[in-house]
């Protein structure tokens, strides 16, 4: 990190990050030159890519291709009621370059179903799962298993939130989680399942914090750890996962899809 370096302006914008121990300049400097993939630009994906966004992160990029319904207003903080039926990846990027111009937004206007994927996530040290189908997760987790990504999770249910980082330095993945993508038409469903729309920015900030815990080496990654908190309750809770080694075999992609289409 020799050639970079953070200009007065900066010093002073990040000077919170800066005093604190365990940061410092050279936490900042790591998160200048960080590049993090925020896979959804939705519910989760809207916190998450504010707080990266103004910590810092030199480069984050959006992959969505979901335009902004009305239904997306009371949880998609991102969001003006003006803005619906307009991209939400562009709406996103033009935020953020207003949020912080120091930091470079890439926008991948698709969806990811196909081995585009692969092509994408090279590009990036970190990919954020704030995707709001199980499809889309598994195909997150596997890509990021043949690319050797590290992949900072986030799913919702109801007044539930979870969280973890899997493929974090010999960690779980997700499938050591959930090893096999469900084919039950309930469990497929879920994501249309009411939400509180405060419980996603808590569940937001929690991954993003995990994101920069990663690139900056403080506290305890949640790898090997399932965190769960409850809204209701206030309560978290924290489960112990294990890497099992045979859901890391693997080498190419499928179609998700097909695989989690019920069986008649």
């Amino acid at each position: 990190m020799e050639d970079l370096k953070l200009s007065k302006q900066e010093q002073k914008q990040y000077s919170r990050h800066i005093i604190l121990e365990g940061i410092g300049l050279e936490g900042q400097l790591k998160l200048k030159k960080s590049k993090v993939l925020v896979a959804g630009a939705g519910g989760l994906g809207s916190p998450v890519l504010q707080y990266l966004t103004a910590a810092g992160v030199g480069t984050i990029g959006i992959s969505d291709n979901d335009i902004v319904d009305i239904s997306n207003i009371a949880r998609q903080v991102m969001f003006a009621k003006s803005e619906i039926g307009m991209q939400k990846a562009i709406i996103a990027a033009k935020r953020l370059e207003k949020l912080n111009p120091n930091v470079e937004v890439n926008i991948h206007n698709i969806f990811l179903k196909d081995e585009r994927v692969l092509k994408i996530i090279d590009d990036y040290d970190i990919i954020v799962d704030a995707t709001d189908n199980i499809q889309a997760r598994y195909l997150l987790n596997d890509a990021c298993i043949i690319k050797n990504k590290v992949m900072v999770h986030a799913s919702l249910y109801k007044y539930q939130g979870m969280v973890s980082v899997f493929n974090y330095k010999n960690g779980p993945s997700y499938r050591c989680l959930f090893p096999f993508p469900p084919r039950s038409e309930k469990l497929l469903e879920s994501a249309g399942s009411g939400i509180l729309g405060a419980l996603v920015g808590i569940v937001g900030a929690i991954q993003a914090s995990e994101v920069i815990k990663v690139i900056t080496g403080i506290g305890k990654v949640l790898s090997g750890k399932v965190l769960v908190y409850d809204l209701l309750e206030h309560s978290v809770q924290k489960f112990r996962l294990e890497r099992d080694e045979n859901n890391f075999e693997i080498d190419e992609l499928i179609d998700y899809e097909e695989y989690c289409k019920p069986s008649i």
